[in-house]
């Protein structure tokens, strides 16, 4: 098929960036968005032109590097899929595709289609961890009885990849969804109890400072989010929060 692509340019972040436009032909529907981005840049470069600059790593779906918003929508057109497994026979011969960055105050852009996502990492360092005595009498987690619905849930919350799909697809950019999954997934564990009361605080008050808006309630995050992250996160990190407030006071 032949298509259109539209595909936002920045040199640096210091830079201003703008839309461009390249052709491209004889793309297979069978191939993934990342392969025909590949094609793309291998054309540029036989052409001596600056290829597209984009994350990518596993290409499995797991890592989250994909992070593209394509034609208005975080991982383009499918459900609970990432970029990289994303086919081009979701799209039509003679489409125009729209390729754009993640667009939040709190995911600069580097280069291109590349955003600095290190603030998850600094929410994560706030406090989504478990401090455990490795001084040789450590408990084997799995002797501890956890209800299988607990287990389940705190799986669920743990599938969160970290893309920031969540935040591109927030009117406010919020980031509450990624928090409260982290939160939740130590949460509803035993191992995660001793120290919720600092982990929520500390999570959200990194989560605030980085820039990231609060929640809408408008669910765009769960409908987009690749892993399928349930809404029933915030809300009980809202409890979370409530509670270790409660506490600390």
């Amino acid at each position: 098929m032949d298509l259109t692509l539209k595909i936002w340019r920045q040199k640096n972040a210091q830079a201003k960036g703008k839309m461009e436009t390249y052709p491209v032909k004889d793309i297979s529907e069978d191939m993934s968005f990342l392969e025909m981005l590949d094609v793309l840049n291998e054309q540029l470069i036989n052409d001596g032109k600056e290829p597209v600059a984009f994350d990518h790593d596993c290409r499995e779906g797991i890592c989250g590097m994909c992070s593209l918003y394509i034609n208005g929508q975080a991982h383009g057109p499918d459900r609970e899929i990432t970029t990289c497994q994303l086919h081009m026979r979701s799209f039509k011969n003679g489409d125009t595709i729209v390729i754009e960055p993640w667009r939040a105050a709190a995911f600069p852009v580097i280069k291109d289609l590349v955003t600095d996502r290190s603030a998850f990492d600094r929410i994560m360092n706030a406090g989504g961890f478990v401090s455990v005595n490795t001084s040789g009498n450590t408990i084997d987690a799995n002797s501890i009885p956890i209800p299988k619905h607990d287990a389940d849930k705190a799986f669920d919350a743990a599938t969160c990849i970290g893309c920031g799909a969540c935040v591109a697809s927030c009117k406010n950019a919020s980031a509450m969804l990624f928090t409260s999954a982290k939160v939740s997934q130590l949460a509803l564990l035993p191992q995660g109890k001793v120290e919720a009361h600092e982990r929520v605080m500390n999570m959200v008050h990194q989560m605030d400072e980085e820039g990231f808006g609060n929640c809408t309630n408008t669910g765009a995050c769960e409908v987009e989010c690749p892993k399928g992250i349930s809404l029933e996160n915030i809300a009980r990190m809202n409890r979370e929060y409530l509670s270790a407030s409660l506490v600390s006071e």
